[in-house]
Formats: structure tokens, C-alpha cells, sequence
């Protein structure tokens, strides 16, 4: 089997396991059953991405990326590559990759969320699969050439620079943080 036909099987895994969001769940999944590609840039009706947002919960903040292209605050995230082996793989290598912050780890549970959103041409859009990650101790983030600047927010911060489905996600990860200390 090739990494691609693995990666595509856990995007398939992944997505049947995630509860909630059901209608857009299934949504990703007919995307995928339509489109043997759709887990690649190359897809150019959509494709799957993996994303992770940075958490430091003993700070109660969040690392965002200014992204380079959008120009938006945004979770560390992006296409996912041939090497990958899991969609919560490439999620951890993108918030690697972005933050520059070695020893990130997802929070348990799987993807927090899913989003789609429209993307500017040539493909049409993003079929998000979102997890949390957690910084280790004294760990310093990296700007990487694909962010205009990285910044850490208070969640409460958040609401003020960043669009619904960044607010959601930092919802979905307080959440799950308060489920994981229980």
C-alpha cells in the first residue's frame, strides 16, 4: 500500500470516528469517495487539510500565525504531504513546521473540529481536520517563512483578531482541556 492510499485510509478512519458536525463530516467523506486525489493540493475541487492549534494552558493562551498569503491570524496548518502517515501526523508536523516549537503533542481525542472554507483559486477549498497541541515546558516559538509574525493571545484575546473558526476551535480546545483534567 502507498503512503498515499494509508493517509487517505486515516483521513476515512478519522473522519467516521470524529462525533459531531455530522452533516459536514459527511460531506468530507463523499469528498473523498468522489475524488481519489482529494487528500492533495493537486485536487483542484478541494482537498484535506490538517491543522493544530498551539496551546500553553498553564498561560491560558494560544500561538497564531499572521498568515503570509491570507493575512489572517490563523492556526498553524496546511496541506498534507506524501510522508505523512496520519492526518493528526500532518496536523503535529504543519504546528511544528509553523511555530517552531520542537515537542508539541495533541491533545488526546482526535480532531477537535472540522471546517471547510473557500480558498482562493486555483483549487476552491479546504476540508480542515482540526486538533490542539501542547507546548512543552519553556518552549520558544520560531517565526517560519510562512507567517508574517507569530504571536501569543489570551483566549479571551482571540475574539479580537481572529475570524469564527479560529473562535470555535479555541472553544473546542478549552473544552477538551477541561475534559482531560477531570
Amino acid at each position: 500500500m502507498t503512503h498515499q492510499g494509508t493517509l487517505r485510509d486515516d483521513a476515512v478512519r478519522v473522519l467516521k470516528g470524529h462525533e459531531g458536525q455530522d452533516e459536514l463530516r459527511q460531506s468530507y467523506l463523499d469528498h473523498l469517495s468522489a475524488h481519489p486525489d482529494g487528500m492533495w493540493k493537486a485536487c483542484g475541487s478541494g482537498h484535506l487539510t490538517a491543522s493544530a492549534l498551539v496551546l500553553a494552558p498553564e498561560r491560558g493562551q494560544v500561538l497564531l500565525t499572521l498568515h503570509r498569503k491570507l493575512r489572517m491570524w490563523l492556526q498553524m496548518g496546511g496541506h498534507c504531504e506524501p510522508g505523512d502517515a496520519t492526518v493528526a501526523g500532518a496536523a503535529l508536523r504543519e504546528a511544528t513546521e509553523e511555530s517552531g516549537i520542537e515537542g508539541l503533542t495533541l491533545l488526546p481525542g482526535g480532531p477537535l473540529r472540522l471546517d471547510r472554507h473557500s480558498i482562493p483559486a486555483p483549487c476552491t477549498q479546504h476540508f480542515d481536520v482540526q486538533y490542539a497541541a501542547l507546548v512543552p515546558p519553556g518552549a520558544v516559538e520560531l517565526i517560519s517563512d510562512e507567517s508574517l509574525d507569530l504571536r501569543w493571545f489570551a483566549y479571551d484575546e482571540v475574539a479580537d483578531v481572529a475570524d469564527l473558526s479560529v473562535r470555535q476551535l479555541v472553544d473546542a480546545a478549552r473544552t477538551a482541556l477541561g475534559k482531560a483534567t477531570v
